[in-house]
């Protein structure tokens, strides 16, 4: 037992954290009068930190302590790209990045796990890849990432402090056990190869290969960006393996009811708007943590129930031939259309996106009778209880519509302009 808990404690220490961004080329500076100056003109531009800094000073060594300000933030200010573009910037802040090519790698692999990735890959992997194993992916990512934000809100831990160092803000107000993007890491790569390897006839370990260099991407950024300790991603690697035992020969059942059975629809967003209301949490100090989950139970309902509807309508249907297939390589005219399908489509995601955002959030706050400014400018006026209840309704009403989109209107609209998929309708 002591063995273990002094393994525990290492694998938390953010020296461990520091000592992995040495190793890849970050070192600690201290800021220069100027840089200082430039970085307290931009926070004061700003006008509007989501965080108070306190510097404390423990065993001799300064500890950046962040506290969140009384009213909730904005959607804006909590997913906004915050890398640091310039030397200016990471100088100010305590770090030099000696290294570029590991800080582009590894803010790419970052963005593996970001809401950005799922609104292109998801779409893109339907349109032009399998649907099924989209529907099936879709559930697993969904499981998994509720059960992680769930325990994260619940645990509690905080991300990091000294002497690791912050080279990204994003996401600096979720706490940090277990690692999301680790859990994300093992369910997309390792859910998709695990439901194309029956399905599909290609070499299982070039699949392999392929899944392990993306979990290992995503989790060294995670700490190479001082966002998570060790132990953040070995928990949230363990937890998403030990998942996945369950999940993958449920979600393979569980699918073909939702597709067939009449009430899947009802039932679909009924569970998830329950799973958004009563979604574990502990304390008063807000994160973004319940937001970004309501938007992923949201996208995952709107995929199937418009492929229930694509079933429904006698559109779908079972395929002449059982798997495994062959994988046809696309020829010059197949990726030609599979890039139109993808601009197109994701152009009217967007739009979609926009304006049902924009329609559902002036709709919520008339019914509750709130002034809309009041609640983007962060009004005092305005409690953030019914702050709360504007934010995840707008996102969960936009993000069904997104996910019906991308599986019952824009194949639709592809099928309407002769450059659908040919398989699309017998994915099941």
């Amino acid at each position: 037992m002591g063995v273990l808990s002094t393994v525990i404690e290492h694998l938390k220490d953010p020296a461990l954290v520091a000592e992995v961004q040495a190793y890849f080329g970050v070192e600690r500076v201290t800021p220069s009068k100027q840089t200082t100056e430039v970085l307290k003109t931009s926070v004061q531009a700003n006008g509007s930190d989501s965080t108070v800094h306190k510097r404390n000073v423990k065993n001799g060594a300064p500890e950046v302590q962040e506290q969140p300000t009384a009213t909730a933030i904005s959607e804006e200010d909590s997913d906004s790209e915050d890398n640091f573009s310039s030397d200016v910037d990471s100088e100010a802040c305590g770090f030099r990045i000696n290294n570029k090519f590991w800080f582009y790698l590894f803010t790419l692999g970052t963005a593996l796990g970001d809401e950005l990735f799922y609104a292109t890959f998801i779409p893109f992997w339907f349109w032009n890849v399998d649907g099924a194993v989209g529907r099936r992916m879709v559930l697993v990512w969904c499981i998994n990432m509720y059960i992680g934000q769930g325990i994260k809100d619940l645990v509690c831990w905080p991300r990091p402090g000294y002497p690791a160092m912050r080279l990204q803000k994003k996401w600096a107000l979720e706490y940090g056990m277990p690692s999301t993007h680790a859990m994300v890491a093992v369910s997309i790569p390792f859910s998709v190869l695990l439901y194309t390897m029956d399905r599909y006839q290609y070499p299982v370990a070039v699949g392999v290969i392929i899944a392990f260099l993306w979990c290992s991407l995503i989790c060294v950024s995670r700490v190479y960006l001082g966002m998570h300790t060790v132990l953040d991603i070995v928990a949230g690697l363990g937890l998403s393996i030990a998942l996945l035992i369950p999940l993958i020969p449920l979600v393979d059942h569980l699918d073909y009811t939702l597709l067939t059975w009449r009430w899947s629809p009802i039932i679909l967003l009924v569970v998830s708007i329950a799973m958004v209301v009563f979604y574990p949490r502990r304390g008063d100090r807000w994160t973004p943590t319940r937001g970004d989950t309501a938007m992923i139970l949201s996208v995952t309902a709107g995929v199937h129930i418009g492929s229930w509807t694509n079933f429904q309508l006698g559109i779908m249907r079972e395929p002449s031939t059982p798997p495994p297939y062959a994988i046809l390589w696309p020829s010059f005219e197949m990726m030609g259309l599979g890039i139109l399908r993808t601009v197109i489509g994701l152009s009217c995601v967007l739009a979609t996106r926009a304006w049902c955002k924009w329609a559902s959030y002036a709709t919520i706050c008339a019914l509750l009778r709130l002034n809309a400014s009041d609640i983007k400018k962060q009004c005092y006026s305005v409690h953030n209880h019914q702050k709360n209840i504007v934010e995840l309704s707008y996102k969960f009403i936009t993000s069904v519509l997104v996910g019906f989109n991308t599986t019952y209107l824009m194949p639709s609209v592809f099928r309407l302009l002769g450059i659908a998929r040919p398989t699309f309708y017998t994915e099941m």
